[in-house]
């Protein structure tokens, strides 16, 4: 298997990249704040310890002064519980914010997904998508939740104890703080591997679940190609590079923690060697609750330091998830309504739909072209015209250009020359919902969703009844497979349809189009994939379905599309020939060639058939 490469990413730690993120969790702004004020009153408390114990050193041990000891019980005692509710309030807002966080991100990245065009599709893998509603999400939650906790502890407690040291002593202060230029230096130089390795790790990862994927979804053909021990060693390739990176990334982190301990460690020593040596001088400038104090802030200040340093190498490891989420987030649909549109007939989640035109179904082509963003072009100088209620085929060798011309007719991709135009309006003029809401599309591989037979045909029509939804089974001759089921209409049909066959699930497909009313009508090789009985029971459906209806059919069998009232042979993106079906055989062309051999290998199939049943 060959799996498909993950976007890269390079920029080094970017703060306006959180920025972004943070701006994006506008609904938990105020628990954010919250725990800024939070974590900065803790850190208050915490340097409020030391200053504490040198009073209690200096004024209740040293001299054995008694007076004002319940005041000082009392401070402390205070300071414990307003510490102790800090802590409390945080964990319960950083809950809150980390499982909110997920859910907005998700949320908002859901509702991207839905707006973008069928080309991000085309080039995106599904693993790749699930991997960045997933675990990229959940880390930014994480890393933004309780990171900020951290940080803001930190920060301020590092901020504070300064100040501290500063006014109880500049020298000794300046020792301690003379560390932090080197622990700077070090962390730049970790950084840069930490973050790379990480961007490895993520970049894997979604590789990983793009591999697992396709796993599931082609294990029927991995089985019957006997590809099972290939896959597996493969995988094992695949996890294998995940795992060496992460190890690398793990080692760069547990080398850097350490490192910032080490340092600490001398500023301590440095403390203890200078305020030793003034606490036992004549002049007796530092105090035993003083240097007490310093021990408690030079040890204490290099946890905070160690958390940032922590917090640095987590927004690196992070990074690589928020830049995949936003990436997502900030993608661009390739087809989009104007502002103008919008406002007057709404968005696909806004939809204004008294101002909506009614829809005839003319539909013409005006010199359009159409090529890829690969550059392959697909359609040149491309002209077409169909009247309201026509039904036109589209028949030509694969690659020719028959999908795209009906995704063009859907609005799924948009002429890169030329115009379309519907009731003789450009397409463009019109809301994306409005034309794709008056479509019916059957495809050649219905999709069905996890859910009961009478909901995937109500996905048509919402406020569809289930006197409507059984008409609409009727019509296409699938009521009677249906009835047959355990629970009828309210049967489950499994995750995408994997409890019915082809042919029923192509039917129930049909109803759910048929359902909607659409004013157009696609069908994408409806009917290749079933049976003749089926195909049969499909066409009596059909001809009725399509009455007074403008539609296109996308035939393989050509023998389905006879009554057709216009014929398109497509090649290389133009019209070769152009008729009726009985016009188009007595050109004796390129249709009667194809029709001609169809003919003969359709009755070579019927005379084995029955051979075979005799």
């Amino acid at each position: 298997m060959q799996y498909q490469q993950e976007q890269d990413y390079t920029r080094k730690l970017d703060a306006g990249l959180w920025r972004r993120v943070i701006g994006y969790m506008k609904p938990y702004h105020r628990h954010l704040i919250a725990i800024m004020a939070t974590m900065a009153v803790s850190a208050l408390c915490d340097t409020i310890f030391p200053l504490l114990t040198r009073e209690a050193i200096d004024t209740f041990i040293g001299s054995g002064q008694t007076a004002g000891r319940a005041w000082f019980v009392a401070r402390y005692i205070g300071t414990v519980l307003l510490q102790s509710a800090c802590i409390f309030t945080f964990c319960q807002i950083c809950g809150r914010a980390e499982c909110g966080i997920n859910r907005h991100i998700r949320k908002l990245a859901f509702k991207r997904l839905e707006e973008l065009s069928f080309s991000y599709y085309d080039q995106t893998p599904v693993g790749f998508i699930i991997s960045r509603m997933t675990s990229d999400t959940s880390r930014i939650g994480e890393t933004v939740a309780w990171g900020l906790v951290d940080l803001f502890w930190s920060g301020a407690y590092i901020l504070i104890t300064a100040i501290a040291m500063l006014l109880l002593n500049a020298r000794m202060a300046l020792l301690v703080l003379s560390v932090m230029p080197v622990i700077a230096v070090t962390a730049v130089w970790f950084q840069k591997r930490i973050l790379a390795s990480y961007r490895e790790v993520r970049k894997t990862n979604s590789q990983i679940t793009g591999a697992f994927n396709e796993g599931i979804m082609g294990a029927k053909t991995s089985k019957t190609l006997v590809r099972e021990e290939a896959n597996a060693k493969e995988f094992s390739v695949l996890t294998g590079k995940m795992r060496t990176s992460s190890i690398r990334a793990a080692v760069f982190s547990a080398l850097f923690y350490p490192i910032v301990i080490s340092l600490g460690s001398i500023a301590t020593a440095l403390v203890l060697q200078r305020g030793g040596t003034e606490v036992f001088s004549a002049s007796g400038i530092v105090t035993v609750g003083t240097l007490a104090a310093f021990v408690q802030y030079s040890t204490g200040i290099f946890e905070p330091v160690s958390n940032i340093a922590r917090i640095f190498a987590d927004l690196q490891a992070s990074q690589a998830a928020a830049e995949r989420v936003v990436s997502l987030l900030e993608t661009e649909p390739e087809i989009f309504d104007t502002p103008e549109v919008i406002e007057k007939f709404g968005d696909s989640f806004s939809p204004k739909k008294e101002n909506w035109p009614d829809i005839k179904g003319d539909i013409e082509f005006d010199h359009v072209s159409f090529h890829y963003s690969t550059g392959e072009e697909v359609l040149e100088d491309f002209s077409l015209k169909v009247k309201a209620g026509q039904t036109v085929a589209l028949v030509g060798e694969t690659g020719s250009g028959k999908s795209t011309i009906v995704n063009l007719i859907c609005r799924f991709y948009e002429p890169t020359k030329g115009v379309i135009r519907i009731d003789g309006e450009d397409y463009r003029s019109r809301s994306i919902l409005w034309l794709q809401a008056h479509l019916g599309y059957v495809l050649q591989q219905p999709h069905l969703f996890s859910g009961t037979i009478r909901e995937n045909i109500r996905f048509g029509r919402l406020d569809a009844t289930d006197r409507e939804i059984e008409a609409a089974c009727r019509a296409v001759d699938a009521e009677d497979f249906i009835l047959k089921m355990d629970k009828g209409y309210d049967s489950e049909v499994g995750e995408g349809g994997s409890r019915l066959s082809t042919g029923q699930k192509q039917l129930i497909s049909f109803a759910r189009a048929l359902i909607a009313k659409p004013a157009i009508f696609v069908l994408d090789e409806a009917t290749s994939s079933v049976d003749t009985q089926t195909e049969q029971k499909l066409q009596a459906a059909i001809s009725v379905a399509l009455t007074g209806r403008t539609s296109f059919i996308i035939a393989h069998r050509l023998s389905t599309i006879r009554s057709a009232d216009l014929i398109l042979v497509i090649k290389g993106g133009k019209i070769i020939e152009r008729g009726t079906h009985a016009e188009l055989l007595g050109q004796r062309g390129y249709y009667y060639t194809l029709y001609a051999n169809q003919f003969r290998e359709e009755g070579e199939k019927r005379a084995w058939e029955e051979g075979a049943s005799a």
